[in-house]
């Protein structure tokens, strides 16, 4: 049986790791009241008194990236680094002792987006989390603490993939691995997008990379748009490569729009792919956020919105009860509902990407498909909406989270998917 450490006066825990509080902690205080402006300042006092509080640093880091300030996000960084410098491996102890699994999440520095939040997963549990934090081109280290299962939590990126790379070997570890580092290097937008758009009852338009030179000869007619892209024709989706929350994320109906969206957008390197109308009988669009663990399938959330680019925080969820109505009936009949009607689809997705943990936006077309935007590792599944607007969400999330413990479990057994 596991015991649980003793904080000491210079802020680690008695095994030598420091404890930090982490970003679903550091999300938690946001929500209560703590405000960035009083807690980054706490923050940064423990580091004027112990320069070498790497926690604290990291959690300044954190921090500052949740605000969403850009002005921050170069700070944050350099602290992230310092903090990287002085130490590697992070401890969250679990909320109750004592401890029924040591998790050792492989983490990538920089943004905190393009990593799996597992924090957010594992609230108010018996489950404690050993972050190492894993740098491009510097060796793991060669001692690590005591774990029972490793989870690759370091998302596909741009910037993660020479890092996916590095860990594969990693995979190879004595103990249980979940979400292998190759698989994850398979779910770029444009690989991902030919994985499952031949599965039957998936939808999934073809995304192929370009450069801005080419999509600049189909905005000045030179060439034709099906010269990049198959079955090419206005209206199409752009994104820059690397851009996320629908970051200058556009539709486009005709080679002029595509001009314009050039002009004001400088990235050199583009996704695209044909566009989808899946919007309802009503009008209304409806995107849903499925989370897939050990195989089995969970709803996270629905956004309904008259705009076809839905992100559940512009949804306007707060101020409509309907919408609340209808994605609580949507979560309590999602089984025999959604799961059901999509169930071969799902199945064909989850065999293809070959992940323990993953997420997908997903819609439904008019004719009954299941049309796929995403699959990713990285995106956010948490339980931090309003209790009295939501009330509906903590027993849904209770699933996904007693799933997910499960599985650990399941691994550290040595019983594999």
């Amino acid at each position: 049986m596991r015991t649980e450490a003793v904080t000491r006066p210079d802020g680690r825990m008695d095994d030598g790791l420091p404890r930090y509080i982490g970003f679903a902690g550091l999300w938690r205080l946001e929500l209560a009241g703590m405000a960035a402006a009083r807690l980054g300042p706490l923050l940064e006092a423990r580091v004027a008194r112990n320069p070498a509080d790497a926690s604290a640093m990291m959690d300044i880091a954190t921090l500052s990236i949740l605000t969403l300030r850009p002005e921050n996000r170069e700070h944050a960084f350099a602290m992230q680094a310092r903090a990287l410098e002085l130490q590697r491996v992070y401890r969250l102890p679990a909320a109750h002792a004592p401890a029924a699994i040591r998790v050792l999440v492989m983490m990538s520095p920089g943004d905190m987006t393009a990593v799996t939040p597992v924090d957010c997963l594992v609230e108010d549990s018996d489950v404690e989390l050993l972050m190492l934090y894993a740098t491009p081109g510097v060796p793991l280290p060669s001692e690590l603490p005591d774990h029972d299962v490793v989870f690759v939590a370091v998302g596909e990126s741009g910037p993660n993939r020479p890092l996916l790379k590095e860990i594969a070997k990693f995979a190879q570890s004595s103990r249980p691995v979940l979400n292998l580092p190759g698989k994850i290097l398979q779910l770029s937008r444009d690989t991902v997008s030919q994985a499952l758009g031949l599965i039957p009852g998936v939808e999934m338009p073809a995304t192929v990379g370009v450069r801005r030179q080419a999509l600049a000869k189909v905005a000045r007619g030179e060439i034709s748009l099906s010269g990049i892209l198959a079955q090419g024709a206005f209206p199409i989706i752009a994104r820059p490569q690397g851009s996320q929350g629908g970051k200058d994320l556009s539709r486009l109906d005709s080679p002029e729009a595509l001009a314009t969206y050039l002009a004001a957008t400088p990235s050199e390197d583009f996704f695209v792919s044909r566009f989808v109308d899946y919007s309802g009988p009503d009008g209304l669009f409806r995107k849903f956020r499925v989370v897939v663990i050990d195989s089995r399938p969970f709803a996270c959330h629905m956004a309904i919105s008259t705009h076809w680019m839905i992100h559940y925080v512009n949804a306007d969820m707060d101020s409509n009860a309907s919408k609340r109505e209808e994605e609580a009936r949507f979560m309590a009949e999602f089984e025999p509902g959604f799961a059901s009607r999509h169930a071969r689809a799902l199945r064909g997705i989850d065999d293809a990407l070959g992940l323990d943990y993953y997420a997908i936006d997903c819609a439904e077309t008019a004719d009954g498909r299941l049309l796929v935007f995403e699959a990713d590792s990285a995106m956010l599944v948490h339980a931090m909406d309003p209790v009295d607007l939501y009330p509906y969400k903590q027993p849904q999330m209770r699933k996904v989270f007693d799933a997910f413990r499960a599985m650990l479990l399941s691994r550290s057994a040595g019983r594999g998917k």
